[in-house]
């Protein structure tokens, strides 16, 4: 692999380190820098003539100042002649704005596709879009990982002959039945009203949770205000447990803590897309590395392989 490159912003780069750690390829500097009038400044230190560039760079908090940083970064290979640019974006944060639901409203996660396209990105390596439709924002390739086998290999610790996997939202029901088929768990599923980004209403649990394991499961955990309202509702029922997983881990405004003090919450399971700070991690919260799998879809994009395997669907035997 001596034609690649893999360079990080500053949103998380202990990721893109362990991504290169299992490549077996050197993380190449970058300097970010800022004018006395506020702009940022990029320059990719290593050389990219005719080389394989991937820039790690999830649009985590502060969301716009990582954005930024990695259309300059684009634009800095783009500018380096860089051989092709991918883009590996563990986190879409935009990718929440999906659809017009208001007037006059924009769709955020189709511009700033756009934006990303048109500053040199050739290619984007993702994981666990928000909704299936974002990947159609991209019009150059899209490689959509997911995080269900990482997941799937630690709940499998566990007895899950009476395991539920539960949904918050028929939206994501989807997923979490094709999480149950991998762990050989029943689903089931909330029915969810969205009344504002932190006011959720949740009727009704569909599908048997009584006396049973349950794993509660959504995309991302940003307040933490649906998985609240769903335990409620969980609890009307009288699960035998209860545990919590996601595959990014936002946490904002307390969210971790608020999930932890639940009693009958035994375990937070998330993956590193997103960073968590040391200070706010709690001992119920367990992180899991989707680096590896990063790893080995970069390694495939370079050589021109395959990536589907990397999210297929293996069942149980």
């Amino acid at each position: 692999m001596r034609d690649i490159a893999v360079f990080s912003g500053s949103a998380h780069p202990r990721l893109a380190a362990d991504v290169c750690t299992h490549l077996g390829v050197p993380l190449s500097p970058v300097r970010v820098s800022r004018f006395a009038n506020d702009c940022l400044e990029v320059q990719l230190q290593a050389n990219c003539r005719e080389r394989d560039v991937f820039l790690v760079q999830p649009l985590v908090t502060p969301v716009q100042e990582h954005l930024v940083e990695l259309l300059l970064m684009c634009d800095a290979a783009r500018g380096a002649s860089a051989g092709r640019i991918t883009v590996v974006m563990p986190h879409y944060s935009y990718a929440r704005s999906d659809k017009k639901d208001a007037p006059r409203i924009s769709i955020g996660g189709r511009l700033v596709a756009d934006l990303m396209v048109a500053a040199g990105a050739g290619r984007i390596l993702a994981m666990t879009l928000h909704s299936p439709q974002v990947h159609g924002f991209f019009s150059v390739p899209v490689d959509h990982l997911h995080a269900r086998r990482e997941l799937a290999a630690h709940f499998r610790k566990y007895d899950l002959s009476r395991a539920t996997v539960v949904s918050p939202d028929l939206g994501n029901a989807k997923e979490a039945a094709a999480f149950a088929r991998m762990i050989g768990a029943q689903v089931a599923a909330g029915a969810k009203q969205r009344y504002a980004d932190d006011r959720v209403s949740i009727s009704a649990v569909i599908g048997d949770v009584a006396g049973r394991d349950v794993i509660v499961l959504d995309d991302e955990i940003a307040k933490g205000s649906t998985v609240l309202e769903l335990l409620e509702r969980l609890r009307e029922s009288g699960p035998r447990s209860i545990r919590v997983a996601c595959t990014h881990g936002l946490f904002a405004a307390g969210a971790l803590k608020r999930l932890s003090e639940q009693p009958d919450v035994l375990e937070i399971v998330c993956t590193d897309t997103v960073p968590v700070p040391v200070e706010e991690r709690t001992g119920k919260l367990k992180i899991l590395s989707i680096a590896p799998a990063l790893a080995e879809a970069v390694r495939r994009i370079h050589n021109g392989e395959s990536v589907s395997a990397l999210f297929g669907e293996p069942r149980i035997d």
